[in-house]
């Protein structure tokens, strides 16, 4: 299907106004039946050397004499451990007998020692992908950006600097206290457990005994390491904090440009047909774009289309269908040059909507 004429000349359309290209869903899962199975050769190796690189760079970090050598650690560190911690995204839409023991060991090697457990993503992040609700005040991971006040954007990037004593403060201070008064236990839970971008979104309880469990390990398991991390200082000086506080922060500050770009931000809390969450989402092609949205992230928008692919798989899944579909079809709308042309866009539409106000 071709786009209408006023989305191929960019002119503002309302994106519950679009309806489903019934030609594209069909292609996307006909093309893609036999790249649909993660492949533990490809995800094991990954996730491990991410996290020994990390983990490896930001010792380096700490210890280095050098101020040029130790900035040189850090950044490589921010690198490596902002990989391997993405990999939060492929265990939330991983089968559960998919990848035997890649979610404990990556809860265990990365989400716990980054106090990021795959809770925080588990039960939340299948609600952004729901039909209906992508896009409305339920999604636990949206804002209209693009209709919001222009100094929202940087405020949006900004705040993410304070994520690490703020999971410090989650998990060494509310954890603990949370056992015995059960109203921070509940506000904790529904607030402050889960990596939401929405104010309004209140998490509900587990749903099974089995998710209780499993979520009860992560907690225990990050409230521990919160606990020692806050014990170092102590021992060691203040200096490992410091530093690990300062690698991280950068972490949370890449992956919320990232996230900044991921979509359009242009609904305005109506319900999407798939095709419009598709095109409301953000694949950027050029190669460059791997180094800032990994793990398969910078093909964002097929994921929205097939969002149990895994991450090794689409890029093939983007090459299958940007030549069975032309240009100017529904398929290539979605597709962008890169983060900064993406943030002016964004940026522009929040102008706009300040020339809004004032008329």
């Amino acid at each position: 299907m071709h786009l209408p004429p006023d989305m191929a000349t960019a002119a503002p359309l309302r994106k519950s106004d679009i309806p489903d290209d019934r030609e594209l869903l069909r292609a996307a899962a006909e093309l893609t039946r036999d790249i649909s199975t993660a492949r533990p050769e490809i995800y094991w190796p990954d996730m491990l050397a991410s996290a020994l690189v990390g983990y490896g760079a930001l010792a380096g970090a700490i210890l280095a004499d050098s101020l040029p050598v130790a900035l040189a650690c850090g950044l490589v560190s921010v690198m490596a451990l902002y990989r391997a911690l993405l990999f939060i995204h492929e265990i939330t839409h991983l089968h559960r007998n998919a990848l035997p023991g890649f979610r404990t060991a990556w809860n265990l090697l990365v989400g716990i020692p980054l106090l990021t457990p795959s809770l925080m993503y588990e039960q939340v992040h299948t609600i952004h992908h729901s039909r209906m609700r992508y896009g409305t005040a339920e999604d636990p991971e949206y804002l209209p950006l693009a209709l919001m006040k222009p100094w929202s954007l940087p405020g949006f990037v900004l705040v993410s600097m304070l994520a690490p004593p703020a999971l410090l403060l989650r998990w060494g201070v509310l954890g603990p206290l949370g056992l015995v008064v059960p109203a921070v236990r509940t506000f904790a839970w529904e607030r402050v457990s889960s990596l939401s971008i929405n104010p309004d979104f209140r998490r509900r309880a587990p749903e099974t005994e089995e998710q209780r469990r499993w979520f009860l390990f992560q907690q225990v398991g990050a409230s521990l390491w919160a606990l020692f991390v806050l014990s170092t200082p102590l021992w060691l000086g203040w200096k490992p904090l410091l530093v690990a506080l300062a690698v991280t922060s950068l972490v949370a500050v890449f992956n919320q440009l990232r996230t900044l770009v991921a979509h359009l931000w242009e609904n305005d809390g109506e319900r999407l047909s798939t095709t419009a969450q598709y095109l409301d989402s953000v694949n950027v092609p050029h190669w460059i774009a791997g180094f800032w949205a990994p793990v398969g992230l910078r093909w964002h928008a097929t994921h929205h289309l097939l969002p149990s692919l895994p991450y090794h798989s689409l890029g093939t899944a983007h090459k299958r269908l940007a030549a069975r579909f032309g240009t100017g079809t529904t398929y290539h709308g979605a597709n962008h040059p890169g983060m900064i042309p993406l943030v002016v866009k964004i940026a522009r539409s929040t102008m706009g909507q300040k020339n809004k106000a004032r008329s």
